[in-house]
């Protein structure tokens, strides 16, 4: 069998802010939004929580407006903001009590070819088992994998799944697996917390399957806290944590006598980091990329240029899986190759960076588990 993972970085609709064309000024909007949730959701605007939702409005151009390039504000019920047509735009409401409503991201469409180009890629690996991360909602990857991954005519991924993460921005991690590989239980890790609070800024997908033969696989699905906005040190901090968690329920289900278990994912961070060290370091997991049979086509990476630097994305098999592996790879055909596209073989469809079915490679492991 083949168990992968693979950033989509969503399918129908994503972010505008995450548009890497316009990452100066969309990390900003990114950090404004996640600060202005998090002050909305204050149960008194104090003068103090008053001052930060003005000033992170203002980053957003949502203080005039309700509608702006990157955010939108939605007052149903009840109001944040008073704008008269003369004097100035103030405050009203007293605390999250006094109104409904929320600050969302706008969204663009995705490229139709690189929609294409994202299947052909998932197509072209034939993974059994696949671990996706930014996937929008379970309809959009139900409507994508029906419409776009058919053999003989019938959907290769009969077994679709995405758990609504933590993360507002709607993405959330999920997974596909063939007929072969039915999809026999699930279990959400949002609301797992230790002492800073929760833990998993997306989740933990926990999924379990049954192969032909019998056997039973696990496997977590991650996309743990990227260093893309917020503070080195805080988001270090976070990752931590996610690692930590990550390695405790893997503990948990071997424990529970569960020898094949696989944690999959974009864990935004390189295998040597202080962050993933509880996972990669003080675990028996092994990195599919270390087995002598691993194909990476001559770099380490699998983000963006694919330098050593950018190895984010990962298959982790338990000891009783690594032995079983056979080897594995980094499939790149769908990501741009550097600024010209050319730093690697990519498909023909691909003319364009916003062709690219993501800016991440899918990986893979080879597993003879019956």
């Amino acid at each position: 069998m083949r168990i992968g993972s693979y950033n989509v970085e969503n399918l129908f609709n994503r972010a505008r802010a995450l548009d890497q064309r316009s990452w100066s000024v969309g990390r900003p909007a990114l950090e404004a939004y996640a600060q202005i949730c998090q002050l909305l959701e204050e149960p008194v605007y104090t003068d103090e929580v008053r001052g930060g939702i003005e000033r992170q409005l203002r980053r957003l151009d949502l203080w005039t407006a309700d509608a702006a390039r990157f955010a939108r504000l939605r007052q149903n019920r009840g109001r944040l903001l008073r704008r008269p047509r003369t004097g100035p735009v103030r405050i009203v409401a007293t605390g999250r009590g006094d109104w409904i409503g929320w600050v969302e991201l706008t969204t663009d469409r995705v490229d139709e070819q690189a929609m294409l180009n994202t299947a052909r890629v998932i197509h072209d690996t034939g993974v059994d088992v696949l671990g996706v991360v930014e996937a929008e909602s379970r309809i959009a990857l139900k409507r994508f994998t029906d419409a776009g991954l058919l053999v003989g005519g019938r959907p290769r991924y009969p077994h679709v799944m995405v758990v609504d993460g933590n993360d507002e921005r709607g993405i959330d991690v999920g997974v596909l697996s063939t007929a072969g590989y039915p999809l026999v239980g699930q279990r959400s890790h949002v609301d797992d917390a230790d002492s800073g609070g929760r833990i998993f800024s997306r989740d933990c997908a926990e999924y379990h399957f049954r192969t032909p033969a019998g056997h039973r696989l696990a496997v977590l699905v991650n996309h743990l806290k990227s260093k893309g906005y917020g503070g080195k040190l805080l988001s270090d901090g976070i990752r931590e944590r996610q690692a930590r968690r990550v390695a405790q329920i893997y503990a948990g289900l071997v424990d529970d006598g569960l020898e094949h278990v696989a944690v999959v994912g974009d864990l935004n961070d390189t295998p040597d980091s202080a962050p993933l060290a509880p996972l990669l370091r003080d675990t028996d997991l092994r990195d599919i990329s270390t087995h002598p049979a691993f194909d990476d086509g001559g770099r380490p990476g699998t983000y963006s240029y694919c330098t050593a630097r950018n190895k984010l994305d990962y298959v982790l098999l338990s000891p009783a899986l690594f032995a079983r592996a056979t080897g594995g790879g980094i499939f790149r055909k769908g990501v741009w190759g550097g600024r010209r596209g050319t730093l690697w073989p990519v498909y023909d469809t691909m003319t364009a960076e916003v062709h690219a079915g993501s800016d991440h490679a899918l990986i893979y492991a080879d597993v003879e588990l019956p």
